[in-house]
């Protein structure tokens, strides 16, 4: 079941029920998609038909931000709460780390990749890594592509988290269903976080939705116009999704 937020279908979960279903997709080797997605996704999705199309081929979508748990609840989800990309990965390495699920990470450089698996394999005694690999940032070209889809297969992975960010990751989930036999989750900047490379903002914070505002303190230049464009746009146009004078094409898309 899933409820429409601008066109985009977001699943009504909690870090239990997503982390139990990416659980039997993973036992039953499955090649599906999860990307927890905020304000940002959802308006990427808004301004490129494209975009939202890709986005919403997802098997899964958290909302990964406040404005949408309370945009859910609005539409009448009740007790809904957050599924943060960040933390929904701590709890399926967890789960991973007790079933014995091999699990890899595709993202970031190459010094934060190499920090970050071993910090969750002190956190997750007994996690079994059985892929990391940190891309290059141009455009792969298809036998790349290929090869790099035949190597994650070939290690044995069944969950994948991917580290790109919006929307680099969405799209390279969606290439790879199909091709990748792993649930594969977009995660967003959780390598950086768990990695220690970047500040996650504190709780209370996220809780009363303003973890952008300490995120765009932290990165003014790359997040400036990210989140003082999209915010105010998002505000109007949830506003009107509530009202039912939304964009029909949006709504149906």
């Amino acid at each position: 079941m899933s409820m429409t937020i601008l066109g985009v279908r977001v699943s009504p979960t909690s870090y239990t029920s997503a982390t139990a279903q990416i659980r039997t997709w993973a036992l039953d080797g499955e090649s599906r998609g999860v990307n927890a997605t905020g304000v940002h996704g959802v308006m990427e999705a808004h301004d490129s038909p494209d975009f939202r199309k890709i986005l919403n081929r997802a098997d899964m979508i958290t909302p990964d931000g406040m404005p949408l748990v309370w945009m859910l609840r609005l539409k009448g989800v009740k007790g809904q709460t957050r599924v943060y990309g960040p933390t929904l990965m701590l709890h399926v390495l967890e789960m991973a780390a007790n079933e014995q699920i091999p699990v890899g990470f595709y993202g970031a450089d190459e010094p934060t990749l190499e920090i970050l698996v071993k910090r969750m394999r002190e956190r997750f005694p007994g996690l079994n890594v059985a892929y990391a690999y940190s891309p290059p940032f141009r455009t792969l070209d298809e036998q790349e592509s290929a090869k790099i889809a035949e190597e994650i297969t070939a290690s044995g992975v069944r969950i994948l988290f991917v580290g790109l960010g919006c929307p680099k990751q969405e799209k390279w989930i969606v290439e790879h269903k199909g091709k990748v036999s792993a649930v594969m989750i977009g995660v967003g900047a959780a390598f950086d976080f768990h990695a220690g490379i970047k500040p996650q903002a504190p709780t209370w914070m996220q809780a009363i939705g303003m973890e952008w505002f300490f995120r765009l303190l932290h990165e003014p230049r790359r997040l400036a116009r990210r989140y003082l464009y999209n915010n105010p746009r998002f505000i109007l146009l949830a506003l009107a999704d509530l009202l039912g004078i939304l964009d029909k094409g949006k709504k149906e898309a």
